[in-house]
């Protein structure tokens, strides 16, 4: 079977009697060119362990699994187990995981050797993966994945733009990011209803941020981004009293690091933000 044949995957479905879920985000790619763009983006060498989130049909699972070390896939409809354990069975490099992403401890298994995801993330879920991944503890070296091309463009993101938000932020931290190829929805089956689009996320050599600091950086933009059309005069007012945050030393940060008590936060970028996040960190005294 061509996995990347629209009539062969349509009839497998019928074979399985299965019928994709919106629910689930399932939209399986049946474009060869796409697959093509993704694996060549991926740059995928025999010292690579991949991860693989949302395996499908496995049309990206078996092109991996024939040139990686290792490759851990993860599919959270049990329908689709028992046909992958089958297709899968004679890559002895493959280990399927039937569960729920975002389930998973997904520290672990960054931690066991993973050094690239590479995945046709769900609609559904697919923001909310990357962000555990973006602020995991051990970061792949790369990250190459689809996502609706409105989530791309909001990774990608400038200051300023109205698209500029935590995603930006926290993917471009750690992360050279940038879009390969805009997807049309006919590339898929069922067909979305919006665009995707193939992101490419780079690991930034030498780590920006270390991570003893990370965790209070995503706390702290995390509460200004929930306030965003406040100024940020205002939103340091009301930061949570665990801190103990005087506002003396708020102002203090802002003024040595010249910003504007009056701004908002996307107007910060991220050198500003981890300079202030290091400034005001509780645990630096």
């Amino acid at each position: 079977m061509k996995p990347t044949r629209p009539s062969e995957v349509r009839s497998l479905l019928d074979e399985l009697h299965f019928r994709p879920l919106k629910s689930l985000g399932q939209n399986f790619l049946i474009d060869a060119n796409i697959l093509a763009i993704i694996l060549d983006t991926a740059a995928i060498t025999p010292d690579d362990e991949i991860l693989e989130v949302g395996t499908g049909l496995g049309v990206l699972t078996e092109p991996m699994a024939s040139v990686a070390r290792r490759v851990v896939t993860v599919e959270k409809d049990y329908r689709l187990c028992d046909f992958l354990k089958e297709r899968l069975a004679r890559f002895r490099n493959v280990e399927l995981i039937c569960a729920d992403m975002l389930s998973l401890d997904h520290e672990a298994l960054l931690a066991s050797g993973i050094n690239k995801i590479v995945a046709n993330l769900p609609y559904s879920v697919g923001s909310a993966i990357l962000v555990n991944f973006l602020q995991a503890k051990v970061l792949p070296r790369q990250i190459t994945i689809t996502l609706q091309f409105e989530v791309a463009r909001r990774l990608i993101a400038k200051p300023s733009h109205s698209d500029y938000g935590l995603l930006s932020l926290w993917s471009q931290l750690s992360y050279e990011v940038s879009i390969r190829k805009i997807i049309s929805p006919t590339c898929f089956y069922p067909a979305p209803i919006v665009r995707s689009a193939i992101l490419n996320l780079v690991r930034r050599e030498p780590k920006k941020i270390e991570a003893t600091d990370r965790e209070f950086f995503f706390a702290l933009t995390k509460f200004a981004f929930s306030h965003r059309r406040k100024q940020l005069g205002t939103v340091f007012r009301a930061l949570p009293a665990q801190w103990d945050l005087s506002q003396h030393r708020i102002h203090a940060a802002f003024r040595d690091l010249d910003l504007d008590l009056l701004a908002r936060a996307e107007a910060l970028s991220i050198n500003q933000w981890h300079q202030l996040a290091q400034a005001l960190n509780p645990k630096s005294g």
